[in-house]
């Protein structure tokens, strides 16, 4: 399934951020980059400082966004790079981040993430993978749509994986109270939140002028394995087989990313999944490339929003 006609673009899967976001001025555009002090947050937030955007790389641990920040503008010299503390899995921290964020948003990255965790729970009972990967950037996003329709064409990156193909939302039981808790089952579920929220997201606000498009950045070796061990990466492989995907350096792994949020080849494109810097065709079994049916159903993306409000209800009411 797809929507409208398939966006086919110059780059490849061995593009990296700096060449999709060659030629393209950022100067006056804001920008937060989720888990921007590592990985392929810094290396987005890189090529988009390079373009000369304001960045504000939203993290975990402010020390490591300060160390991510003097880093990229000492190779970029765009002096225009700032950190602010969130916590994804916090609600509060999320509130807090949303409260003091002024002014218009021109580019929101939803780029971090936990991957096949052990079996962990919020406070207010989610499965922490769900709250982190998709709760918590449902709340960002919900809060700052003020800011995101003041800048008159924002764009919102939505940082999945091809990993959606482990699980559809599960509805009937998202935490893992009924069936036997499994990591890669409970990631995949999450990443295919962050594709079904883009399709609803893109719905809502498109007269807000808000493209919301999501993506799979590749195979990339970075601190979100921390939970995944080799013995781990040899069976994945072994189950793959011929179709393993090779890794990406984390600059490759941005180019789709930095591709969504800057490309003039996705003006009005929105709903979307894209890997390898092209826009996905439908997953065909025995692959682990294209984009599953259920990712894109408007009737789960309607019902996923619906309880994602529900579930956040302080932040976006």
């Amino acid at each position: 399934m797809t929507i409208g006609t398939p966006v086919s673009t110059p780059f490849t899967a061995a593009s990296t951020a700096l060449e999709v976001v060659a030629g393209i001025d950022l100067t006056g555009r804001r920008v937060v980059v989720t888990g921007g002090g590592s990985g392929i947050g810094v290396e987005t937030a890189r090529a988009l400082a390079s373009a000369g955007a304001d960045v504000t790389l939203a993290v975990r641990k402010p020390e490591q966004g300060d160390r991510a920040a003097a880093e990229i503008i000492g190779t970029t010299g765009n002096d225009r790079v700032t950190v602010a503390p969130l916590d994804l899995a916090d609600p509060a921290s999320v509130a807090a981040f949303v409260a003091n964020w002024d002014g218009p948003l021109h580019i929101l990255v939803n780029n971090a993430g936990m991957m096949a965790s052990p079996e962990m729970r919020t406070p207010q009972g989610w499965e922490m993978q769900f709250a982190t990967n998709h709760l918590g950037h449902f709340a960002l996003a919900t809060g700052l749509h003020p800011a995101l329709a003041a800048a008159q064409g924002a764009r919102i990156v939505s940082v999945s994986s091809a990993a959606h193909l482990r699980s559809p939302v599960v509805f009937d039981d998202i935490n893992f109270e009924r069936r036997v808790y499994e990591p890669w089952a409970a990631y995949g579920q999450s990443k295919t939140a962050n594709i079904l929220f883009a399709v609803e997201a893109s719905r809502r606000w498109a007269d807000d002028g808000i493209l919301v498009n999501a993506l799979h950045p590749g195979a990339i070796r970075t601190n979100l394995q921390r939970y995944v061990t080799e013995d781990d990466l040899a069976r994945m492989r072994a189950q793959s087989g011929p179709a393993t995907p090779s890794w990406k350096t984390p600059e490759q792994g941005a180019a789709t990313s930095v591709l969504v949020a800057t490309s003039p080849l996705l003006d009005g494109v929105g709903g979307r999944y894209f890997e390898d810097c092209q826009q996905a065709g439908p997953h065909q079994p025995g692959t682990r490339t294209g984009v599953a049916d259920y990712a894109l159903d408007p009737e789960s993306a309607h019902r996923l929003w619906n309880l994602s409000t529900q579930s956040t209800t302080p932040l976006t009411s």
